[in-house]
């Protein structure tokens, strides 16, 4: 009797278990759900999308609905008005205030003057930028101090920094102080004379270039230091260490630095016109000179039909900067 209980209870332990399959078996267990649980989880994942779409929408919303009030619908009237005789009468004009626009004279000085500037501001504040980030990023001593120094005129609002300007570049400021008692040169009128760009320069890049360095200090902390560290060990010098890895790693920031810099290049016009007025001296005469004047003369044709010009020339440079850009991102996965 205990021998057969034992081998009936050993029969009953192996049958609890799942039996291995035996070499050349094709037996598969599958499992099948029923299909109220099938339907179930078809619900719950219908409701968890729902849900995912009103959150992502209600984030959305408030951007997207300040981007249309603010931006599109006045892009629209704008383009409307450039269209229209004025801003009273809506007498459709054809291209007749574009005409009057790019004729004027007025608007061809400080379509010039601007890109003057933007020609020389934009490739100053990357390099300059680039350079005192690399000099930063090379360990030298007191690295927090020169940071800190740099970055602090971006904490300086716009109307001290007229009069700190005003202080150096006056007829009776310091510099022609310093040029007179020392030298015996002759005073300069330097915001009336040929080198009153060059002093609206100096500014811009005083501004500008600690909010680059920045940037650059980033992309610079980014770049992995094995692949450095291999090029070092292989006997690249510095220089081919920059040239051959680092500047394949900040393509994308100098892209992005020279669109922040050409858009604050446009926006110089508030130094410019705390400094000189609404009719400032030859090369200072910029394109928002222009729209503020026909603002304040009431031709709101002339100066919508400016506004879309400007628009689309800032479109085709913002465009071709994204071509090269584009274009350099395939070379480098090349």
């Amino acid at each position: 009797m205990d021998s057969n209980s034992e081998r009936t209870s050993g029969l009953d332990i192996r049958k609890s278990y799942p039996q291995p399959l035996q070499p050349g078996s094709s037996k598969v267990t599958e499992h099948h759900e029923s299909p109220e649980l099938a339907l179930r989880k078809k619900k719950a994942r219908r409701k968890r999308s729902i849900k995912e779409w009103f959150l992502f929408t209600g984030y959305l919303t408030p951007s997207f609905v300040g981007v249309l009030v603010f931006f599109f619908l006045p892009l629209l009237m704008l383009l409307k008005t450039s269209f229209q005789k004025s801003a009273s009468n809506t007498e459709f004009v054809g291209f007749r205030n574009y005409t009057r626009t790019l004729t004027n004279q007025s608007f061809k000085t400080a379509s010039i003057d601007t890109l003057k500037f933007a020609v020389w501001a934009v490739p100053l504040a990357v390099l300059l930028a680039l350079l005192l980030a690399i000099l930063l990023n090379s360990g030298i001593p007191g690295k927090s101090m020169f940071r800190s120094i740099l970055l602090n005129p971006m904490m300086v609002p716009v109307a001290s920094v007229v009069l700190i300007w005003q202080v150096f570049f006056s007829y009776n400021g310091v510099i022609n102080g310093w040029f007179f008692d020392w030298f015996g040169a002759d005073k300069i009128d330097w915001l009336k004379s040929d080198k009153a760009q060059v002093v609206i320069l100096i500014m811009f890049l005083w501004k500008n270039l600690g909010y680059n360095m920045v940037l650059f200090l980033a992309a610079l902390n980014n770049i992995p230091t094995e692949i450095l560290e291999s090029a070092a060990m292989d006997g690249a010098n510095a220089f081919k260490r920059f040239f051959s890895i680092k500047r394949y790693y900040l393509g994308s920031t100098v892209f992005f630095v020279a669109i922040m810099s050409l858009i604050n290049s446009f926006k110089i016009f508030r130094e410019v016109y705390l400094l000189t007025g609404d009719y400032p001296y030859g090369d200072l005469y910029m394109l928002q000179h222009f729209m503020n004047n026909a603002f304040n003369h009431l031709d709101y044709s002339k100066l919508s039909a400016g506004a879309i010009v400007m628009c689309i020339v800032m479109i085709i440079i913002v465009g071709g900067m994204f071509f090269a850009e584009s274009k350099l991102d395939r070379d480098v996965e090349d």
